[in-house]
């Protein structure tokens, strides 16, 4: 079965395409969201939070390139998304120009970026890039304040959209970080066609920055996941939203978490559906990541743990459920030593396991945004950008054995 999606999107069982893309131990409830009384704390061992990880490597990792050319930014996978049908694997990201910043992204924030994927055919051991030109942003917008190339304009979206079609994918995209505006696209042959953009409602919101995070429930219904501005119109808090008429109309569901206070967030989920009625996801919060488990298909919602305690210097997850049953979450880590890590829970996320290191070898914090899928075969294929020095970033995936 194929799985994938920001950019992760997770198809039910029932459903011919997948993408990518217990017990439960709240800590407390109100209204629509509940917040672990740790929020605020980025350190981890104290009172009310699961101790620090150990670590262990990946078995039998396969590193591979992806994208990489000399003087270019290739960056984000989990804003853009992934998809798998056997082993077959599209992987979207941005490929701007390479600028040194010490202090920030090392892309040139005067040159357009483009909007790329890349397909393999083999499991991830190859790929070839594609350009498709319904994927370029619309006029006059620029996506995390990188300018990118002009496509056409966003409209309302005329629904009727066939989720379940056994070659859809689907990817949300965002102007701003903060509050947008949003959009989304969608294809029935596998990415090589695109239809949109069409424009996300901001739900009652500030505002929304959407990444490709979305459940595809039945031929006309879809849960999709998003990051909505705080009262402030500063990022974020997630939001649960659905549409049940084939994405021409959306409704909020509920806030997945309390609003962060100040300048913290909660960012860029990765979500799956565990039964029916009952979800998960995971946030990228300042330095760490959460779970929170809805059991009323995504109304309210309960937090369960730290599924990660440190990403270094904040880092988005990747969650995906295995065949067998166990969930896998992958996350740079931006700190010394750089690199790409992973944690496995087999009780629908209550605990986690210690931290698998899929590579250790970064040479700068800007790497990261994994989005993973499983293969046929049971081997999974983590997709991130990254660096091994302070020269060009790359898009890489590690092919690893959970």
């Amino acid at each position: 079965m194929p799985q994938s999606l920001l950019a992760q999107v997770v198809l039910p069982l029932s459903v011919c395409a997948l993408v990518v893309g217990a017990a439960v131990q709240p800590s407390f409830t109100a209204g629509s969201a509940s917040r672990p009384p740790h929020i605020s704390s980025p350190s981890a061992g104290t009172l009310g939070q699961p101790p620090q990880p150990t670590s262990r490597p990946a078995r039998n990792a396969q590193h591979v390139d992806v994208y990489k050319v000399t003087g270019r930014y290739g960056g984000w996978p989990a804003n853009h998304g992934i998809w798998a049908w056997g082993n077959e694997i599209l992987l979207g990201f941005e490929a701007g120009y390479f600028k040194d910043n010490q202090g920030g992204h090392s892309i040139d924030y005067t040159r357009p970026a483009e909007h790329l994927l890349a397909r393999s055919l083999d499991g991830g051991v190859t790929w070839s890039l594609e350009h498709p030109e319904g994927l370029k942003p619309p006029p006059g917008v620029q996506q995390a304040g990188v300018p990118v190339e002009a496509g056409r304009p966003v409209t309302e979206s005329p629904g009727h959209i066939p989720f379940t079609h056994p070659d859809f994918v689907f990817t949300a995209r965002m102007a701003s970080i903060h509050v947008g505006p949003s959009r989304f696209y969608y294809s029935t042959d596998r990415g090589r066609q695109w239809q949109g953009p069409f424009a996300l409602p901001d739900l009652g919101t500030p505002g929304l920055a959407a990444r490709t995070d979305y459940i595809v429930d039945g031929p006309q219904t879809m849960t999709i996941f998003l990051t909505a501005g705080k009262t402030n119109k500063k990022e974020g808090r997630v939001v649960a939203a659905r549409t049940t008429d084939g994405g021409k109309t959306w409704t909020r569901l509920g806030y997945v978490h309390d609003e962060p206070a100040d300048s913290d967030y909660g960012i860029m989920p990765s979500s799956v559906r565990l039964s029916p009625t009952s979800l998960l996801t995971t946030v990228r919060f300042r330095r760490w990541i959460e779970a929170y488990r809805s059991d009323d298909n995504g109304s309210t919602w309960r937090h369960v743990t730290r599924a990660v305690p440190d990403t270094g210097r904040g880092n988005p997850p990747s969650l995906v459920k295995l065949k067998d049953g166990r969930l896998v979450v992958t996350y740079g880590y931006r700190a010394e030593p750089y690199g790409i890590r992973a944690r496995i829970s087999s009780d629908e996320g209550a605990t986690w396991n210690d931290e698998v290191i899929l590579r250790s070898d970064g040479g700068t914090w800007d790497l990261g945004y994994p989005r993973t899928v499983q293969r046929p075969d049971g081997k999974l294929v983590t997709a991130y950008y990254y660096n091994v020095g302070n020269t060009e970033r790359f898009i890489g995936a590690t092919i690893w054995e959970p």
